[in-house]
């Protein structure tokens, strides 16, 4: 999206750590999208309606699916290095797929875009990116008796702060789009790197956006058990090409869950797994691709045969040990087609926005999709309006205050209340859910909000405790819509309504100082 709007404005990029620290760059398996003769948007419109359990927005996915080519064949003229085979994209298939149609480059299909888009960005004349800087809130303004707008944000410069000195800088914008990714960090074992804390939606939420489906929560079937791991993913690519679950006899087992086995959707294949491990008391089960030919393995999947080399398990000749973990967030900020959030001026996309794309479950490699076709139509809006708005002055925003608050003594406290937090939700809001817990949840969390609010009003912000705060708002979130979905449908099990109401084909919507609500599922605005 920078790179489009930059031909016709200024854009600066904030990250919060280094460029390179994102979920993009650690996505293994792939884009999903169609590029083969034997495939048609309508087989993967259809395979993305089935995977999201009836609350997909018809004509989102079909739009989607259908502008992606188009979306692919840029990147690839941006210098994107594709796997190919015959002269033509290689093609694989994961789980929740009718065929083969996620295009990679190896096993780190993420990195390469990112470093395609990075690259770009960095030899841009009109982009700015600066590392190390921490959005605290949005900006918020009233004018002319109009709506509140989002004009820009607060940002801690970390790079240039010290431990008694923090420097908040004041980001004033026509347009402020929020790209910051998902929030596995809200739970204790995830895939995700650690900048995922939920930031862009738990400010959002603050400014009064509005925001969607917070209860659907997918866990990737496959993180490595291993001390030292880090639940490093292991790419569902490999059950694409063969490997079988195992448990720890080395009996396959999914069978007796769904006649798709190994392929069935991520969120069919994590309860499976979940069910198993707490059926034979076992701490995980085992993926096994070792009848494969080792060669097709090291040349197929190079980063995960290394890292895994680097703890000293050889998926060549041994299984992997696996658990599920938090791995993506198919709700968030509520946008139109074109990344408009509720509030005017605030933008959102990729997976911090709700777009109605992933229903109550996302098909595997849909999110790069996603991030590429929407990124597209964020653009070409806001190209579209910028010739008007940059004839009106930017408004005067006020400067952070920071009162009186000073620099912090009791660390500790925010990592406490990190880890309680954390293990509450992995504990309580996992992968089957009942009333009871949620209940549970809701009051423990509610007990650390009230801590959290009173060390963020007397101390200096920190990235830590920034963190620490959204990834409660953001708790807080999944709780409330957790609650308020009474059925079991795509990444929402409840064992206190385990079946799935054909009358709750809606999104689940909360915004601030409105409850967890159902609204009737369908597009938003276009």
């Amino acid at each position: 999206m920078a790179l489009e709007v930059a031909d016709h404005a200024e854009v600066t990029i904030l990250t919060k750590r280094s460029v390179s620290d994102s979920s993009t760059n650690e996505a293994q398996g792939g884009i999903a999208v169609v590029v083969d003769d034997a495939d048609s948007p309508e087989a993967h419109k259809q395979d993305t309606l089935t995977a999201g359990a009836g609350l997909c927005h018809d004509v989102v996915v079909d739009r989607c699916v259908r502008e992606g080519p188009a979306r692919l064949k840029e990147l690839i003229a941006r210098g994107a290095r594709l796997d190919q085979q015959d002269g033509k994209l290689s093609l694989t298939r994961e789980g929740g797929h009718s065929t083969r149609r996620v295009v990679h480059a190896a096993d780190a299909t993420g990195a390469e875009v990112q470093r395609t888009l990075v690259k770009a960005c960095q030899s841009h004349p009109r982009i700015r990116l600066l590392e190390h800087q921490n959005a605290i809130d949005l900006i918020m303004l009233t004018s002319f008796g109009g709506p509140e707008r989002c004009v820009g944000a607060y940002v801690l410069d970390e790079a240039a702060s010290t431990t008694d000195h923090h420097i908040v800088e004041t980001y004033v914008a026509r347009e402020t789009v929020i790209a910051t990714g998902g929030a596995g960090k809200v739970y204790l074992y995830t895939s995700n790197p650690d900048v995922a804390t939920g930031d862009g939606v738990a400010m959002a939420y603050r400014a009064g956006a509005e925001i969607g489906n917070m209860e659907f929560i997918q866990f990737h079937p496959t993180c490595l058990y291993h001390p030292l791991a880090k639940s490093f993913l292991i790419t569902e690519a490999m059950r694409g090409e063969g490997a079988i679950l195992r448990l720890i006899d080395g009996t396959p087992f999914m069978e007796r869950h769904d006649p798709r086995k190994e392929l069935a959707p991520r969120d069919i294949v994590a309860r499976a797994i979940d069910f198993e491990m707490k059926r034979a008391g076992h701490d995980h089960v085992l993926l096994d691709i070792t009848h494969k030919p080792a060669a097709f393995v090291k040349d197929r999947f190079p980063n995960v045969v290394e890292r895994c080399l680097g703890w000293g398990i050889d998926p060549t000749r041994e299984p992997l040990p696996v658990v599920p973990a938090a791995h993506y967030m198919c709700g968030g900020v509520t946008t139109d087609m074109k990344g408009r959030t509720t509030i005017p001026g605030l933008s959102a996309i990729g997976e911090v926005s709700f777009t109605g794309l992933h229903g109550a479950n996302r098909l595997a490699s849909n999110s790069l999709l996603e991030g590429l076709v929407f990124g597209h139509r964020a653009a070409e809006r806001v190209c579209s309006t910028l010739s008007d708005s940059q004839a009106t002055p930017h408004p005067q925003v006020p400067e952070w205050h920071t009162g009186d608050a000073v620099p912090s003594d009791e660390a500790v406290v925010v990592a406490h209340n990190w880890d309680e937090l954390r293990r509450t939700m992995w504990n309580y809001v996992g992968i089957v859910r009942s009333n009871t817990r949620l209940r549970r949840a809701a009051r423990r969390i509610a007990l650390l909000q009230d801590e959290i609010r009173e060390y963020y009003w007397k101390h200096l912000v920190t990235r830590d405790l920034l963190e620490l705060r959204n990834i409660a708002t953001v708790a807080e979130l999944i709780v409330s819509c957790a609650a308020a979905r009474r059925e079991s449908r795509g990444l929402h099990h409840t064992i206190d309504y385990p079946a799935t109401d054909p009358e709750l084909v809606c999104d689940t919507i909360v915004s601030r100082g409105v409850p967890a609500h159902i609204r009737a599922s369908g597009s938003l605005q276009q």
